[in-house]
């Protein structure tokens, strides 16, 4: 297939199409067979902001699901009074020593692997169970970041039960948000008096901005199979990212809403050293009074912290959550306070977890790792037991504590293991050479404060090292604030280490109801999702072409020769560029001519990449995303201009992205939306 540019230029020619590769070796393009198409005209980007508007459906309500790591939970807000956003009901159950509007990411499938419960109920019915039982049913917790760890994610990924046993992530996920659907649909039903239809609802799921693409397209699937919306209604659903829902509710504090951590300038009386302490403990108290409420009314406003910010101001949002956390940076851009994303997202596996696994180390210093290993499988729910045990203890630590931490160990803990061992628990504890961590007369592992200090430790080193690296780029060198969002913002170490390393660069700020700011944050979106009008393109995306071969640039292995006509195959020609700044609903738009004008079919194979320094589609990193496969049969009949044109569009918006081809001449044309998951 030989085509060429139209308007000066090397001749690049699209070599496209699903024929098997002739010989082993063979790249992609090479055995290609005649579905090639070359470009008619030099890329352009239209902002194509009116296509989003027809789409506007109306919606009664919007509810958006936090499904966290550690907790989860969901909030909605009328459309007709945006300004109140209701928090879920409270949930049965509940633990000592932890309040919580979210309830625990656990869920309970039965011996037959169907759904049993969600959160507290799933753990205490778990907990009840004989114990050889419990060996039969389904638990999973922690489960969401297998989506984070996972480098080949597709949807037949597993998750592994606290049994041993797997079961599909997708079909896992799918069932946690049709139980918030259910909940949610209830509870509004409720209290509307009257049947309320999914139909009426927009949903919006939070997930973090640093999750990779197929982790984000796999939440999606999951709501579509738990029936949120379906891909014939995408626009139904939205999945927001985490640190940019926090970024939507910090602009509308108030005050009185926040602490401030810095030593900057003294709030509401308190100078900076005594805010860690004493500011947080009076706003406890006020959340405590609040906590009866579950309504929040959001003063259409912008707030006090807000109207100090001029355009062109840079903040930084720190989401720090169960199992990861996310940094983002944003720019204001007047006069409607557009948020604009200035670097784009980054982070890692640094959420509180990371405290529970330094927790579970010490445990297998102290008694063995065999042993843990062990009597997590044989006793699965007593270890559910003593990590609740720990978690309530793990919010009891702070940096001025003087008095030790008690941990409850279950019974069969201490019995199990002598049986295991043949020696008594306190016997391991005087045996091993852990300072900190004692035996006390009423069967509690006691632990000093540096001990428990020295758990929070690696994760708190590795958030501070990755601000300090963010701060080192030119980008984010004068930034103003810092928000402290997410569940273990609440941590006073992790408040303290911030105030400590960066109080003197920006002022940081924590929302009152932290572990609750994204879910807020999520509904405030769902009302009105233009209010986030920059992103960055977390990857490069091009297309897979055939360009005329230049001796001495192109590599001669990558020579091909057409009818006479010499070529360079493979060649990636990019759309657009990893971290390239993108406007919400942006198309880039490009056409293209059949390689023959009587060729039928044509394919154009969509290619992504981590990295912007992408040459040919055979690349290392260089994945194969999505196919836009135009069939031009029985379109013989039209007149058919002597240069057919096919325009290919890509639209970049949401954390969706949709591409189309047209054929101009019969306005046939073909979508699909980029799939990271199916390739």
């Amino acid at each position: 297939v030989s085509l060429q540019r139209v308007g000066g230029g090397c001749g690049t020619l699209f070599f496209l199409s699903e024929t098997a590769p002739t010989s082993a070796y063979s790249s992609p393009a090479r055995s290609l067979g005649d579905t090639g198409i070359t470009p008619l005209s030099p890329s352009h980007i239209v902002n194509d902001t009116d296509s989003n508007v027809s789409e506007q459906q109306s919606f009664l309500v919007v509810v958006a699901i936090d499904f966290g790591t550690t907790s989860s939970g969901y909030a909605y807000s009328f459309t007709k009074e945006p300004e109140c956003i209701h928090v879920m009901r409270r949930w049965e159950g509940g633990d000592p020593g932890v309040s919580n509007q979210k309830t625990p990411t656990t869920i309970l499938l039965t011996p037959e692997r169907k759904f049993h419960s969600f959160g507290y109920a799933a753990r205490d019915f778990y907990h009840d169970l004989d114990p050889n039982e419990a060996k039969q049913w389904l638990y999973l917790e922690k489960f969401k970041m297998k989506l984070h760890t996972t480098g080949d994610l597709t949807m037949d990924t597993d998750l592994t039960a606290a049994n041993g046993k797997k079961v599909k992530a997708l079909e896992i996920f799918a069932y946690a948000l049709q139980y918030f659907k259910e909940q949610a649909l209830k509870e509004l039903s409720d209290q509307a008096g009257s049947e309320f239809e999914n139909s009426d609802v927009r949903w919006v799921i939070t997930v973090p901005a640093i999750w990779k693409q197929p982790a984000k397209q796999f939440m999606r699937q999951a709501a579509y199979q738990a029936g949120l919306a379906s891909p014939e209604n995408s626009e139904q659903l939205i999945i927001a990212l985490e640190p940019e829902a926090a970024s939507i509710y910090c602009r509308k504090l108030r005050l009185h809403q926040m602490i401030e951590l810095s030593s900057k300038a003294a709030v509401n009386g308190y100078s900076g050293s005594d805010t860690v302490g004493a500011g947080f403990t009076q706003a406890k108290e006020h959340i405590r009074r609040n906590r009866q409420s579950r309504t929040f009314l959001v003063e259409n406003v912008i707030g006090e912290i807000w109207s100090e910010l001029e355009e062109g101001d840079k903040y930084v949002v720190v989401d720090s959550g169960g199992g990861t956390v996310d940094l983002t940076v944003h720019q204001i851009r007047l006069p409607e306070g557009h948020l604009k994303e200035l670097y784009k997202a980054t982070g890692g596996p640094y959420g509180s977890l990371g405290v529970d696994y330094e927790f579970e180390n010490l445990l297998c210093k102290i008694f063995g790792e065999d042993f843990i290993e062990q009597f997590k499988i044989k006793r699965p729910a007593a270890w559910v037991d003593l990590m609740i045990a720990f978690e309530s203890r793990k919010r009891a630590a702070a940096p001025d504590r003087t008095n030790p931490l008690n941990i409850t160990l279950p019974f069969s803990f201490i019995d199990y293991y002598k049986k295991f061992r043949g020696h008594s628990v306190e016997h391991a504890l005087r045996k091993s050479n852990v300072d900190f961590v004692k035996w006390s007369s009423q069967g509690m592992l006691r632990m000093s404060p540096d001990a428990m200090n020295a758990l929070f430790k690696p994760t708190i080193d590795s958030i501070i090292e990755h601000l300090r690296d963010l701060f080192q780029k030119p980008e984010v060198s004068t930034v103003k604030f810092l928000f402290l969002v997410g569940g273990f913002a609440e941590a006073p170490l992790l408040q303290q280490a911030v105030q400590a390393a960066f109080g003197d660069k920006c002022r940081i700020i924590i929302p009152q109801d932290v572990g609750l700011t994204i879910l807020k944050g999520a509904v405030l979106f769902g009302l009105d999702p233009a209010v986030i009008k920059v992103r960055r393109s977390p990857l490069t995306y091009g297309v897979g072409v055939l360009n005329r071969y230049v001796e001495g640039k192109h590599p001669p292995e990558k020579l091909l020769v057409k009818d006479g006509t010499r070529w360079c195959t493979d060649v990636f020609d990019k759309f657009i560029s990893a971290d390239q700044s993108v406007a919400l609903g942006e198309l880039v738009k490009r056409s293209y001519t059949p390689a023959k004008p009587s060729q039928l079919v044509i394919v154009i194979n969509i290619y992504s990449s981590e990295h912007d320094d992408v040459s040919f589609i055979t690349d290392p990193g260089v994945k194969k995303c999505g196919t836009l496969r135009l069939d031009l049969t029985g379109t013989s009949g039209t007149a058919v201009p002597a240069r057919r044109e096919i325009q290919t569009l890509m639209q970049f918006g949401d954390t969706e992205i949709k591409a189309t081809a047209i054929d101009i001449a019969t306005s046939k044309s073909v979508k699909v939306g980029i799939d990271f998951l199916n390739y």
